[in-house]
């Protein structure tokens, strides 16, 4: 059986399209899928539960670690899926990550699915921005900014428990070397960049505040490498460079706004709910 733990957050405008691309597959009926409504003042817990066979958790208090603890000790099976209330994987998507982690002696750990980046209709920063930042090599093997992440029974053992925390995506990142990664390349998660540039520098500050958190907390988290946006990225290829200035700016801007984030606070993009 496979287990899939959605944390929702006053997810309600999306997390139908979430569910329903999950039962919408080829075998559903071995999904146990729960999902934590977390201090919700919307409709979230409604409509998840309005979709067959999806087991509904409510907690009174909003905090993303905290949902995941309480959906993973829910939780009946493996392989484990932590999925986000506003990402939409392809069809069969979560069959072949859940088949990449039972391949038996070679299988990894954890593995994700690549990442397709939502930007229709977005800002020129917001372009400008993801059109470095998707090419970082960092993501080759990298399970967070995917918004889904499989981990096996073994790869569970890693861990007891979701720290509390921002950046959990980081945290399970951390837990696992880069052989016991893996991208499964016919399994996509559909990521809807923020709708707007103040949107973006938002979500970035609260990444950069989480990731920073993490890393003076934990030790085995991966660190950043400032400059690969232009070794790795704008020197291979010139015609980036007016991009790779947008891109600077809005880094350094969100450095900047990451300081005075408030280190309890959800933090995500609501633009795109």
């Amino acid at each position: 059986m496979i287990s899939v733990v959605i944390a929702a957050h006053n997810e309600a405008r999306v997390i139908g399209g979430c569910l329903d691309a999950l039962l919408a597959d080829d075998g559903s009926d071995d999904l146990d899928i729960v999902v934590v409504a977390n201090g919700c003042t919307d409709d979230t817990a409604r409509v998840a539960a309005q979709r067959p066979g999806v087991r509904v958790i409510e907690v009174a208090e909003a905090g993303k670690a905290n949902a995941l603890n309480v959906g993973d000790s829910a939780a009946k099976g493996f392989p484990r899926i932590y999925l986000d209330a506003d990402v939409v994987l392809t069809p069969g998507a979560l069959h072949r990550m859940a088949a990449a982690l039972t391949e038996g002696d070679a299988a990894p750990l954890a593995v994700m699915p690549r990442r397709h980046l939502v930007t229709e209709g977005r800002p020129l920063a917001v372009h400008a921005y993801y059109a470095i930042n998707t090419r970082l090599p960092i993501f080759a093997d990298a399970l967070f900014g995917r918004g889904a992440i499989a981990i096996s029974a073994a790869g569970h053992q890693r861990f007891d428990r979701f720290p509390e925390q921002i950046a959990d995506d980081l945290f399970l990142d951390s837990q696992f070397s880069s052989a016991e990664k893996r991208e499964v390349a016919d399994a996509t998660s559909y990521v809807q960049a923020p709708r707007r540039t103040r949107d973006l520098l938002r979500t970035l500050a609260r990444v950069r505040a989480g990731n920073t958190m993490l890393r003076a907390s934990h030790t085995g988290v991966r660190a950043s490498v400032p400059s690969s946006w232009l070794r790795d990225v704008v020197l291979p290829r010139p015609w980036l460079a007016p991009a790779a200035t947008i891109y600077v700016a809005v880094t350094v801007a969100a450095a900047l706004k990451a300081r005075r984030h408030p280190r309890d606070a959800w933090g995500r993009d609501d633009s795109t709910r």
